[in-house]
């Protein structure tokens, strides 16, 4: 069985900056290793918006212990969410070189648009993100209804398993996407959204505002039977909290692993660390 790995959507969100960490913690590099006491693995979504210089992934790499983890979202060029000033893939994979050669950058995100429905061309688009990719692995987040429908999904789940792409599970509200817990490869990926139905379709003026879910027990609660089956069936296990309003994603993120922990799922991550104790020298 895997351990379930929970991680969140960013460490350097606005929200987190003013609600979760401490006042002493008032730097990048000090961000960064207070995640890292808590979490092991993370998903780096500023890249979507701007990339980083490779200067700023060294950092990255060189500010997190060993066995920490990344995923890291695809630009907005790379999925068809902005048009593409020459080749976006090469600028992406130079800008994240030091994270990917530090063995730290384990997957990249290609969440793709919502007009973005199931057809041959969006198969080979998205097989050459594959190729441009490689080796890293390929998380694929569908956001068009065609490739979750009840008389699609099979042959979208196949079409994953085939070609070496991590399927994205995806917890949202209802009259958006389908609850779809799915592993197509040895790496299972989960997204947690939050479930504001107001705001999923609004067009707001930051993230926050749209993922604007604080998560319930009993919401979360309905994961635990599936993360146990999607551990059983993959070699590494994710789920990664994008509710970033204030420090939400933190705290769902902790009473999710207090859930597994009850249910007695290995898990990862959401924990506080242990206090050290004083000593004279």
């Amino acid at each position: 069985m895997a351990a379930v790995r929970i991680g969140t959507c960013s460490w350097a969100d606005e929200g987190l900056v003013s609600s979760w960490y401490p006042p002493s913690v008032r730097d990048a590099a000090a961000r960064l290793a207070y995640y890292a006491e808590r979490f092991d693995v993370v998903e780096a979504d500023s890249p979507f918006y701007r990339l980083p210089t490779p200067e700023t992934t060294a950092r990255w790499a060189e500010r997190t212990p060993p066995g920490f983890v990344f995923h890291v979202k695809a630009s907005g060029e790379m999925t068809g969410h902005r048009p593409a000033d020459g080749d976006p893939f090469a600028a992406f994979r130079e800008a994240t070189a030091p994270l990917e050669a530090s063995g730290k950058l384990r997957a990249v995100l290609l969440q793709y648009p919502p007009w973005l429905a199931k057809s041959r061309e969006a198969a080979r688009e998205i097989l050459r993100a594959r190729d441009a990719l490689a080796p890293l692995t390929p998380l694929v987040e569908f956001r068009h209804a065609s490739w979750t429908a009840p008389g699609e999904l099979a042959t979208t789940l196949a079409f994953c398993e085939r070609n070496g792409l991590a399927f994205v599970s995806v917890d949202a509200p209802g009259n958006a996407l389908p609850r779809v817990a799915a592993a197509t490869g040895p790496l299972a990926y989960v997204r947690l959204h939050g479930r504001n139905r107001e705001t999923w379709f609004r067009r707001t003026r930051t993230s926050a505002e749209r993922f604007d879910w604080l998560y319930a027990r009993e919401e979360l609660a309905e994961w635990v039977p599936d993360l146990r089956r999607l551990a059983s069936e993959a070699d590494e296990v994710y789920a990664l909290f994008n509710n970033n309003r204030d420090d939400f994603a933190p705290r769902s993120a902790q009473l999710l692993r207090g859930l597994l922990d009850e249910a007695g799922v290995e898990a990862t991550g959401g924990e506080e660390p242990e206090p050290v104790a004083p000593t004279l020298f």
